[in-house]
């Protein structure tokens, strides 16, 4: 388990980088035990998330049983959390070939804390979902500013960790993206899941990996 310092170093880095500012990079640490370190990143995001699943459990599980609720907790779990790390090791095999093997531990490192940002960026959509099942559409239009808005942080971060220019920065940002809606989707259909739509954007926020 790393150090608050630690983390908040990493997280640091990692805003740095979706600034768009490549010296973030010097703030991470991409050691190989900085590389597993780094998905540390999911229990430092877990707190915004489980706030997440459990509006949506609310909503879609069974209301009058508690072990259903708790069912389709763990299942929105993890659908998620496979949708994080799934992608990533789609990437492993990927990179070399695509001539970005070099710059993978950094893109894994910077990616995994720019996620939990980013769970924490969408936490007052699922804050107004949670609390006020009523405002659906208020909860729905925050979801997707803020959804928006962490795209255009992502595809930041992703650029300045590629660091091979706008083209290549982006083909692997999309790249990532759809990578992360075919574990996303593929999970829910597998796990039985079915999402409404005021909340068809995402369940967490971690499209983009």
């Amino acid at each position: 388990m790393l150090s608050a310092d630690e983390t908040q170093v990493s997280l640091t880095g990692a805003w740095r980088l979706m600034l768009g500012r490549a010296d973030g990079l010097r703030l991470l640490d991409l050691s190989a035990d900085g590389f597993w370190n780094s998905f540390f990143a999911i229990v430092v995001a877990a707190p915004a998330l489980i706030v997440g699943w459990v509006g949506i459990a609310n909503e879609i599980g069974d209301p009058d049983a508690f072990a259903g609720r708790f069912s389709m907790l763990l299942r929105l779990a993890t659908v998620d959390i496979g949708s994080w790390v799934l992608p990533l090791a789609a990437l492993a095999l990927v990179a070399p070939r695509a001539g970005i093997g070099g710059r993978f531990v950094h893109y894994v490192v910077a990616s995994n804390w720019a996620s939990a940002i980013t769970a924490w960026l969408m936490l007052p959509s699922a804050l107004i979902r949670l609390f006020l099942t009523s405002a659906s559409q208020i909860s729905s239009l925050v979801s997707l500013l803020l959804f928006a808005l962490s795209m255009v942080l992502t595809w930041r971060m992703t650029n300045a960790t590629i660091g091979r220019g706008a083209a290549i920065g982006t083909a692997v940002f999309v790249g990532m993206f759809i990578a992360s809606l075919i574990v996303l989707f593929g999970l829910q259909a597998l796990l039985g899941i079915t999402v409404p739509d005021t909340g068809a954007q995402s369940l967490s926020g971690l499209y983009p990996g």
